[in-house]
């Protein structure tokens, strides 16, 4: 396993945020890979992806407020983009980060859109995993079925055996180990010694209240990463990125690879071969 340090750093309104620094790749002229997770998801999600691409890359994966390590936010309407760009901000100015590589699942494709619309000039590659301008409304309704109800299990198994029953159709070629890895990935142990999931239930207030809608316009966002290196992956049978919304973004993007996974639903997780191969050729493209 690739070896990390824990880093932190403060939001404008007092949070304290973490992030792992898998820092192998540092010294070596290429700009470091910011992994920003989806809306329930942790830094533990790019756990395939640093091991893989450090010590070549410098890798940072960030834990967003209220998941993971980072603290929650007194006033859950801070769980919007807008807000989660302000926290980037803040972590890019204080690691004097002058150039990187950006790469978003979901919610984090969506602030890596505004990342670039906020200057364009500092992004030397990204990757946006499965998320795009325009949002599928059955993913969004299948999003608000689970968000911010709040589970437990007794033992990690019974926590991989939840979910396998529960998103088979997102992955339904997983063994019970990959269920268990999952699992790990989403959950942690409560003090209490039940398995829960690892983010603040509050982030379902500003989601259920704007109906699924986001806090800013995608598409001029979007087309902020214009004659960047830019990869779009999308999971075959995704509910949240469409076919069609996909083959409108590459239209407007004419740089833009787009690579669409077989047998995956929302999300990819980036250690199929066919994603492997994708960031493989859009790193290539990314000179230091």
């Amino acid at each position: 396993m690739a070896a990390w340090s824990d880093g932190y750093w403060g939001s404008s309104d007092g949070l304290r945020l973490h992030y792992r620094d898998y820092a192998g790749g540092e010294g070596q002229g290429r700009p470091p890979i910011i992994c920003i997770p989806g809306l329930t998801r942790n830094a533990r999600d790019f756990e395939g992806v640093a091991e893989r691409l450090s010590p070549d890359w410098r890798v940072i994966a960030v834990d967003l407020r209220g998941r993971g390590e980072s603290a929650h936010a007194k006033d859950p309407m801070t769980y919007v983009p807008l807000t989660y760009l302000e926290d980037m901000e803040a972590l890019i100015a204080e690691l004097g980060l002058e150039r990187f590589v950006l790469l978003g699942t979901s919610l984090g494709g969506l602030i890596t859109m505004l990342l670039a619309a906020n200057g364009k000039e500092r992004v030397a590659g990204a990757l946006i995993n499965d998320i795009g301008p325009e949002l599928d409304p059955a993913g969004l309704e299948r999003i608000r079925t689970y968000l911010g109800r709040s589970q437990s299990w007794p033992t990690w198994l019974h926590a991989a055996r939840y979910f396998k029953e529960t998103l088979q159709i997102v992955y339904p070629k997983w063994t019970l180990d990959q269920w268990l890895t999952f699992a790990k990935r989403v959950c942690k142990l409560s003090s209490g010694g039940r398995i829960v999931f690892d983010y603040d239930m509050r982030i379902a207030e500003p989601f259920k209240a704007q109906g699924g809608e986001v806090d800013f316009d995608p598409w001029p966002a979007f087309r902020a990463l214009s004659d960047i290196p830019l990869l779009v992956v999308r999971g075959a049978h995704s509910d949240l990125l469409t076919a069609e919304t996909m083959a409108r973004m590459q239209a407007e993007m004419p740089q833009m690879e787009s690579v669409t996974v077989p047998n995956v639903g929302h999300a990819p997780t980036l250690d199929e071969p066919e994603a492997i191969a994708a960031m493989d050729r859009l790193l290539s493209r990314i000179s230091g």
